[in-house]
């Protein structure tokens, strides 16, 4: 779905949507009656989309390309409720990888491949990814995946989360 929406044209914020919003209308049919969130995240490094590394490999590609660069990362959050969406949002920050060298990345692949591997961008920045980065404009855990913020302010709203 992703590499179809992609090859429409869709921009990868709208992706990160479209995905969060697929995995809640799925879960959603499972369960009518609960309200479901689905989430998904998306790398946006100057209009391309990454995907997740495969292998060692192609991360250490995808932090090379990351390198001495700005992108951002748009997280996705859509709510269902009886099969329909009841709300949505899209948090985005913007990181600035610092400039990395080549035994650098090998390195830190090395180091924390079990842990990246499943990770867009191939780091996590609640753990050694941090030391990848000079600057962050956003939410942290926008960052981690799960705007937090707007979405515990729509359950509090809805009265799910009391005040």
């Amino acid at each position: 779905m992703r590499d179809a929406l992609a090859e429409e044209g869709a921009t990868p914020r709208d992706i990160a949507d479209a995905l969060a919003e697929a995995k809640a209308r799925k879960v959603s049919g499972r369960h009518p009656k609960a309200l479901v969130l689905g989430c998904d995240q998306t790398l946006d490094l100057e209009g391309t989309l990454l995907s997740k590394a495969e292998t060692r490999e192609e991360a250490e590609a995808q932090i090379a390309a990351l390198s001495g660069r700005r992108h951002m990362l748009h997280s996705a959050i859509v709510a269902y409720e009886g099969h329909e969406p009841v709300w949505r949002h899209v948090g985005t920050v913007r990181l600035q990888v610092r400039p990395l060298s080549a035994g650098y990345i090998t390195a830190y692949v090395a180091r924390n491949w079990d842990s990246i591997r499943h990770s867009v961008g191939s780091y996590k920045l609640e753990e050694e990814g941090i030391r990848l980065f000079s600057a962050i404009e956003g939410d942290y855990f926008t960052v981690l995946g799960m705007p937090m913020l707007p979405l515990l302010s729509w359950l509090t709203v809805r009265g799910i989360l009391a005040t």
